[in-house]
């Protein structure tokens, strides 16, 4: 059964990481149906961007750290609706795969049952308790405390996501721009990138409570390719000729062992571009794409009536700054 329909005009909707690519998208989407929105956050002083998508006092940033249980109760206080967004890519000092995506998942979960909300949560897709993976296995954790406590919950697995902010197309667009080879680990895995819109669309739904809930829902795009060919087509938008090597996986681990001592001991503050861990690696291993089993039982984009964005119907609308002469570049996408 769908999740119990919410008057936009009075139910309010908590957001934990409200602040970052996905969440802003995401509040967009409540804004634009009326929905109050408490945006749970590290650092509610840099949610300041999110106060024009929305009315004045629609939008409204607290503090909450999923590590700290008391805080995460105190944000969902008084909601209708809770979503969880939060994940990392890449443990950093306190912010450690298994503190944010397990048993942060399970104080939301616990906080919201407690309130008495419904709950969307955000994992992605390769979660995998069998995973050689940790950020695999913590987010398959994440998602099995979810389904503990809160037995009801909408659980959407996105594949990558792309848009403005991105921290994908953005980032090889820069390396592209930086480095004359760009040495290409995994060049055969198959990805689906999503459009954040849509991935948010379909959050906002399960909020609306058109969504059935107890499910799990695989978000993907209109297209498969392998990272070789999302590079070439990255290297085709912005107008540059780079030569591509592949590394094996043996090669790709001892190159992130390399750049993760290099982080290490410049204490953070090498370029997000230059940055690859041994478990993202890992999980390039495994092919990011949406199953044959979802797609048959409708829990996919298109199930639930979304038709997804291209890549090249977006994509090129932001990755113009990285041409020769920016947006005065004529690159022929045809």
């Amino acid at each position: 059964m769908a999740a119990q329909a919410l008057d936009p005009l009075s139910k309010l909707v908590t957001v934990f990481g409200g602040s970052g690519f996905l969440g802003r998208h995401v509040v967009r989407a409540l804004a634009r149906r009326g929905y109050r929105i408490r945006v749970a956050v590290r650092r509610p002083d840099l949610a300041g961007h999110l106060q024009p998508l929305g009315r004045v006092g629609q939008i409204h940033a607290v503090q909450a750290n999923l590590r700290f249980k008391n805080s995460v109760e105190a944000a969902v206080q008084g909601a209708d609706a809770v979503i969880n967004l939060v994940g990392i890519m890449q443990e950093t000092g306190r912010q450690r795969f298994d503190a944010v995506q397990a048993f942060g998942a399970r104080a939301v979960a616990q906080a919201t049952a407690g309130a008495g909300a419904s709950l969307v949560h955000v994992s992605a897709l390769g979660a995998d308790p069998k995973s050689a993976s940790l950020y695999a296995r913590t987010k398959a954790a994440g998602e099995e405390a979810v389904f503990t406590t809160v037995p009801e919950a909408i659980v959407f697995r996105p594949s990558v996501v792309f848009g403005p902010e991105d921290a994908f197309f953005n980032r090889f667009a820069a390396l592209a721009r930086m480095l004359p080879v760009i040495p290409l680990v995994g060049a055969d895995t198959r990805f689906q990138p999503v459009f954040a819109g849509d991935v948010a669309e379909a959050i906002a739904r399960a909020v609306d409570g058109t969504v059935a809930d107890g499910r799990v829902y695989e978000l993907g795009g209109p297209q498969v390719r392998s990272l070789r060919e999302i590079l070439d087509y990255i290297l085709k938008v912005t107008g540059r000729s780079r030569l591509v090597l592949p590394l094996s996986f043996g090669l790709g681990r001892a190159q992130a062992a390399v750049l993760e001592t290099l982080d290490k001991l410049t204490f953070g503050l090498m370029p997000d571009e230059f940055v690859l861990t041994r478990d993202q690696v890992t999980l390039l291993r495994t092919d990011n794409v949406v199953s044959d089993v979802a797609i048959a039982e409708g829990r996919t984009l298109e199930g639930l009536g979304i038709q997804p964005e291209a890549v090249e119907a977006i994509v090129p609308t932001y990755l113009w700054r990285f041409r020769e002469r920016g947006q005065f570049e004529q690159t022929h996408l045809a």
